[in-house]
């Protein structure tokens, strides 16, 4: 299992715009649809990756712990689906069933998106403030499997903490490590 580091896009980088389709739904969402009116959180992640099936209960609740806060959430899949199938906009219509998402699902089948945003792994974290500027991005926690540390989604949360309260986000922040986002 290959291990990915974020990119680490700038912090006070505006979000860079999408027009791309729904799985969970027949329309395409730009980011002002995913937007909230506090803040936004842009996820990649893909349907196979055993980083994003070890987080995902932890990422479910912290969407629905801070979407009742204003907080916007999107997930966004680019990889592949010529090599990798297991992540067609089918499967990705199917996972999110699975897993009971209640934010769109969107597929970048360009990868424009993920290249625009500098995405480098799944899952990688984007945290946009209520004016669109990054303030943070990177891990959701420090667990990883079988790593033994308990997901607590502790990076993330404190950054939308920071978002909902209007406090200060620290800016020393840590990648995310994942699998590597499956280029064309």
């Amino acid at each position: 299992m290959a291990q990915t580091p974020s990119n680490m896009l700038p912090l006070g980088t505006i979000a860079p715009d999408f027009n791309l389709k729904d799985t969970n739904a027949t329309d395409f969402k730009t980011f002002a649809d995913c937007k909230g009116e506090k803040g936004t959180v842009v996820m990649f992640i893909c349907n196979h990756c055993p980083f994003v099936h070890h987080v995902m209960k932890e990422v479910l609740k912290v969407v629905n712990d801070y979407r009742v806060q204003g907080i916007g959430f999107v997930a966004i899949s680019s990889n592949d689906i010529v090599k990798y199938p297991q992540d067609s906009p089918e499967l990705m219509t199917e996972f999110a069933f699975e897993n009971g998402f209640e934010f769109p699902y969107l597929y970048d089948e360009t990868q424009e998106v993920a290249k625009t945003y500098d995405a480098a792994c799944t899952p990688d974290f984007y945290l946009f403030d209520n004016q669109n500027k990054l303030v943070y991005r990177g891990q959701l926690d420090d667990s990883r499997p079988a790593n033994g540390i308990p997901l607590s989604g502790s990076d993330l949360r404190s950054a939308i903490d920071g978002v909902v309260m209007n406090r200060l986000i620290n800016p020393e922040q840590k990648p995310s490590i994942g699998c590597n986002i499956k280029w064309k």
